[in-house]
C-alpha cells in the first residue's frame, strides 16, 4: 500500500472504528527487553488503553501478549483478518508519524524518508553524525558504532 493510501486508510479507520488505541515501547525498554517481547508489550499497552476491554482479540504473528482478554496470534494475520489489517494500519501511520517528527529533532538521518528502516541513507548518517538518543542502543550497527571508539582507545594504549 503506498503512503498516501496507508494514511487514508488510518484516517477512515480512526472515525468507524467502534475502539482503537495506539502504544509504544521505548528505545529503552526495547534496548532491555528485546525487539520482539517489546511489541509485545506495545500490544497490551493498547489493549489496556481501549475504553472497553474486547471479548477476544486476535493479533498479527507467532505470539499472543499477556493481557487480560482471550486471544489468539495469527502469522500474517494482518492478510488474512481486517482489523488485523487496520491495527497495523495504524501502527505504521504513527510511526511513520513519529520518525516525521523525530527528524526535526535530530535532522540529517532522513528518518522521515525512511521511517528508521536501516536503508543506506540511515546508515550514511549514522556514519556522518553518529548515534542519537533515539537510536536503539541494540540494533546491531549502532552497538558497533559506540563500541568503535572504545576499541580505538584500548588501541592506543597497547
Amino acid at each position: 500500500m503506498r503512503p498516501k493510501d496507508r494514511w487514508d486508510q488510518a484516517r477512515l479507520i480512526r472515525e468507524s472504528a467502534p475502539a482503537w488505541a495506539i502504544a509504544m515501547a521505548s528505545v529503552e525498554e526495547i534496548d532491555q527487553l528485546n525487539i520482539h517481547q517489546a511489541s509485545l508489550l506495545a500490544m497490551k499497552r493498547a489493549v489496556e488503553l481501549l475504553g472497553t476491554l474486547p471479548d477476544f482479540a486476535l493479533v498479527d504473528g507467532k505470539y499472543y501478549p499477556k493481557i487480560k482478554v482471550p486471544g489468539e496470534a495469527l502469522i500474517k494475520g494482518d492478510s488474512l483478518i481486517a482489523e488485523i489489517s487496520a491495527a497495523s494500519i495504524l501502527a505504521k501511520t504513527a510511526r511513520d508519524a513519529l520518525m516525521i517528527k523525530l527528524e526535526s529533532s535530530y535532522p540529517g538521518y532522513g528518518l522521515a524518508q525512511h521511517k528508521g528502516y536501516p536503508t543506506k541513507l540511515h546508515l550514511a548518517g549514522l556514519l556522518r553524525i553518529g548515534v542519537s538518543p533515539c537510536h536503539r542502543r541494540s540494533y546491531r550497527p549502532v552497538a558497533r558504532m559506540m563500541e568503535q571508539p572504545v576499541m580505538a582507545m584500548l588501541g592506543s594504549i597497547g
